[in-house]
């Protein structure tokens, strides 16, 4: 990279440490420490809110998967508005009044404390793992840039992110989440800018649409009423809701967001910032990845991105066969971009024959594109022994090869600004259940809150070693923005029914709600080894069992 980018990569990463150490200020109570003194302003909070969720993963893993499939992730959130009204109204003012400092601290006061304990230890399992996810799509995109392996870049990551949640707790974490917002959309449309621009003569961004459709990336609903979809308009609107109640509403990294605002109607106003802009804002970085597509129909892409794999199979048995294929890969490429040419043409000229006939010679040189990428990954497979996927290396691919000078640093700071906002978050939240509902619970009861702000520290660095290590390992997981979505819908559906069994129904017992939280897991784990069935369905599987065993368990077993 040049060198002006370095620069700016620097700047940022002085720029957070300093902010770090700043807010650390004032932090030398648990609250201070933990909530922020309770004291953010709505739209902070709502940004932080969503500066959390819109991790590296985002950036890294949703743009490769509208450069691979196009617009369809996005019925993942269309539950999304409605589950933020709901939360609005109920679980987050319920939690806020409350005064607690997590989500699973209230279920001792409803149910018993092993309820309590056994939602606190999924969060730390299910988000745990997460959070390795989150390092993981920057130590991807820093193995392309610099050549790194990835140990060292997911170390280059867990190790300053955990730095800095130690020193500034909840408030510098909330704070830095504004302004890595501002990097992050900027970057954002910036790349969106580019693209547009980097179009050949006589390409309009119309016609990049009609190329986009015409390859099947724009085809953002789909009605199939098919349980093994993952990506459907149902999927979404049901599975999603119950997603996305559990993520916002049990997830400590969310609830403990909630908590910070300064009054119940700034919580409920930062919910509904997500609700009004994840979607809009979801589709953008969908589009960016199509966008990416389409420059690549015109700008000739690398046969397969990952270039750890691409040299495996260079030097490995299959070498010659690799070789071969990537000259015919470019004579499909070529073959795709004359077809392309001719379809905006053809367009233009406004012939509906025309048309038809430039659609259908596309549609044959992009299914040869394909079909020489598929024999490719198969060389690879082979040469490796491991399942490929190339889908989070399409962005910082085209990062690296086609932007100018400045960009390029400004984009790395952004998937910087976003892995940092996200981890931070996770391991604050993290730490704080780690320390109030089980270390002053149960180990310390009556020590002072220097002591518990040092349990917390300990607590975050142990978290973010855990973190790192897992790192290493989920860049080979496939879609990074699947792998952390699988990974919570095994536990966000159950986590929801013990609290919909909490608030909804008086006669619920403890009993009910401990062993509803088994049957639930349990029932995901079943319908996940017999049926072939999107994870999105996971939640409500979760939820209808807990609440279904729980009730029953609490109606035969009624508390005294």
């Amino acid at each position: 990279m040049h060198p002006l980018d370095w620069i700016i990569i620097g700047g940022y990463l002085v720029w957070v440490v300093y902010d770090g150490l700043k807010r650390a200020r004032g932090t030398d109570k648990v609250e201070g420490y933990f909530l922020a003194g309770r004291s953010l302003p709505w739209w902070a909070v709502g940004l932080s809110v969503m500066a959390t969720q819109m991790s590296a993963i985002t950036l890294v893993g949703t743009t490769g998967q509208g450069y691979a499939g196009g617009l369809g992730l996005v019925q993942m959130y269309f539950g999304l508005p409605l589950a933020m009204i709901i939360l609005s109204v109920t679980l987050v003012p319920f939690l806020y009044r409350a005064r607690v400092f997590t989500a699973y601290e209230y279920l001792e006061r409803r149910f018993d404390r092993k309820t309590r304990a056994l939602t606190s230890l999924i969060f730390l399992v299910s988000r745990g793992l997460a959070v390795g996810v989150i390092i993981s799509a920057p130590a991807v995109v820093l193995s392309v840039v610099l050549g790194w392996n990835l140990t060292l870049t997911a170390l280059a990551i867990g190790v300053p992110t955990t730095c800095y949640t130690m020193l500034g707790g909840v408030q510098a974490v909330a704070w830095a989440d504004v302004k890595q917002m501002v990097i992050i959309v900027g970057g954002l449309l910036a790349v969106v800018a580019a693209l547009v621009l980097g179009l050949p003569g006589g390409v309009g961004l119309g016609d990049a649409m009609h190329l986009a459709g015409a390859a099947g990336r724009l085809t953002a609903i789909d009605f199939t009423p098919d349980l093994n979809q993952t990506y459907t308009f149902w999927s979404g609107l049901f599975g999603g809701l119950f997603l996305m109640l559990g993520y916002f509403g049990c997830d400590q990294s969310q609830v403990q967001r909630h908590l910070t605002a300064d009054s119940v109607d700034a919580a409920r106003r930062s919910l509904l910032m997500s609700a009004y802009w994840k979607i809009p804002l979801q589709a953008l970085i969908l589009l960016t990845g199509v966008l990416v597509f389409v420059f690549h129909l015109f700008q000739a892409p690398p046969m397969l991105f990952n270039p750890v794999r691409d040299a495996a199979a260079r030097t490995g048995g299959g070498a010659a066969e690799y070789a071969g294929l990537e000259r015919e890969f470019e004579e499909a490429f070529a073959a795709r971009r004359t077809a392309a040419g001719e379809m905006v043409a053809a367009r233009r000229g406004g012939s509906a024959g025309g048309i038809a006939e430039a659609r259908a010679a596309f549609a044959a040189s992009q299914q040869r594109v394909g079909a020489v990428r598929g024999r490719a990954a198969g060389l690879v497979e082979e040469a490796t022994g491991e399942e490929y996927s190339d889908v989070n290396y399409v962005f910082p691919t085209f990062i690296i090869t086609h932007l100018p000078v400045g960009l390029v640093g400004l984009l790395i700071a952004a998937i910087f600004a976003a892995a940092m906002s996200s981890a931070a978050a996770e391991l604050a939240a993290l730490s704080t259940t780690s320390v109030i509902d089980f270390y002053r619970r149960y180990l310390n009861r009556g020590a002072a809150d220097r002591h518990y702000l040092r349990a917390s520290k300990v607590a975050t660095a142990l978290w973010g070693v855990v973190a790192t290590v897992f790192a290493v390992f989920a860049a080979n997981l496939g879609s990074l923005i699947e792998v952390v979505n699988q990974v919570g819908s095994y536990f966000y559906g159950s986590l929801l029914g013990v609290f919909v069994l909490a608030l909804g129904f008086r006669r619920a017992t403890a009993n009910g709600a401990f062993l509803g939280l088994f049957a639930g897991m349990g029932s995901v784990a079943l319908v996940e080894s017999v049926a072939d069935v999107s994870f999105l369905w996971n939640n409500v599987v979760g939820t209808a069992a807990v609440v279904l065993v729980g009730l029953a368990v609490s109606w035969l077993q009624p508390a005294d």
